[in-house]
């Protein structure tokens, strides 16, 4: 064999060894967006405030991977509001910047007067996703009851993309059933893809170990009204998030591109106890 052959079969050889690296990064990259979800949060200090009296609750705002604990910075969102009894108001004068493990996030105090379900959310600016090759804008909601009027859970927000919930979204034992309907402007989904996660957060120093990544996140599909059906196996927070597309609603680098706008809810469950 001449050195030109032999260098023209090793460039070969290399160019299919590169191939093979390459696929194999490629499949990781897809693997990996596949196995961690990101989530739009929104927790309050309680969910239930029984007293009877007006009382202040601080609600924490930001962007992560919820069982994985893996945050990324979430930038002021557009809109930060609650919605009782029908009337919706604006809150975003009450963020004021939060550190969540070096990275950007918001907190809130607002103080609860009257009773009944209170529904807060909050709008993101759409955040760009090179891995994805799209925006993500996650519409993101938790209702915090108020003096033991159960009222108003089961209204929507109003929001571009949201869940209803069909169980009363608090109140909860752990391994209830839960359901919700998800909705894209005002139409339910028919078979939507959930993915839920459990928040993660350490408790006295430990954490739940995934035994595989299929444990992170886990998924329903909806039927053919948008509702989907979930126990819940662990006291805690839960996020939903329903994911859908809208084509080419935006622009990167002077191209159009997908924005995927993701439905999100949070629920707590707490454990029986004697």
């Amino acid at each position: 064999m001449s050195n030109k052959e032999c260098r023209r079969n090793n460039g070969s050889i290399f160019l299919k060894r590169s191939w093979h690296v390459f696929s194999a990064a490629i499949f990781f990259l897809c693997f990996a967006s596949v196995a961690s979800a990101h989530f739009g949060v929104i927790l309050p200090s309680d969910d239930i405030v029984d007293s009877t009296e007006s009382r202040t609750i601080n609600l924490t705002l930001m962007f992560t991977h919820p069982f994985e604990q893996k945050m990324m910075d979430l930038v002021r969102p557009q809109k930060f509001g609650m919605v009782l009894g029908g009337k919706n108001t604006d809150l975003s004068s009450a963020l004021k910047p939060n550190d969540m493990h070096g990275h950007k996030a918001w907190k809130a105090s607002v103080t609860l007067k009257r009773p009944g379900d209170h529904a807060f959310y909050f709008v993101p600016q759409p955040y760009w996703e090179p891995a994805e090759d799209c925006y993500i804008q996650h519409f993101t909601k938790v209702i915090v009851n108020a003096f033991g009027l159960e009222e108003g859970w089961q209204e929507p927000v109003g929001l571009e993309a949201e869940i209803i919930p069909l169980s009363r979204p608090y109140g909860l034992w752990t391994n209830n059933v839960f359901r919700g309907q998800v909705l894209f402007h005002g139409k339910p989904v028919p078979g939507a893809e959930v993915e839920y996660e459990y928040y993660n957060a350490p408790v006295d120093g430990r954490s739940v170990k995934a035994p595989a990544d299929a444990y992170i996140t886990q998924v329903v599909v909806a039927d053919s009204q948008g509702v989907f059906t979930v126990s819940l196996p662990m006291e805690g927070w839960w996020g939903f998030a329903a994911l859908m597309t809208d084509p080419g609603a935006m622009t990167h680098d002077g191209k159009k591109k997908d924005v995927e706008k993701g439905a999100v809810l949070w629920v707590r469950t707490r454990d029986m106890k004697r």
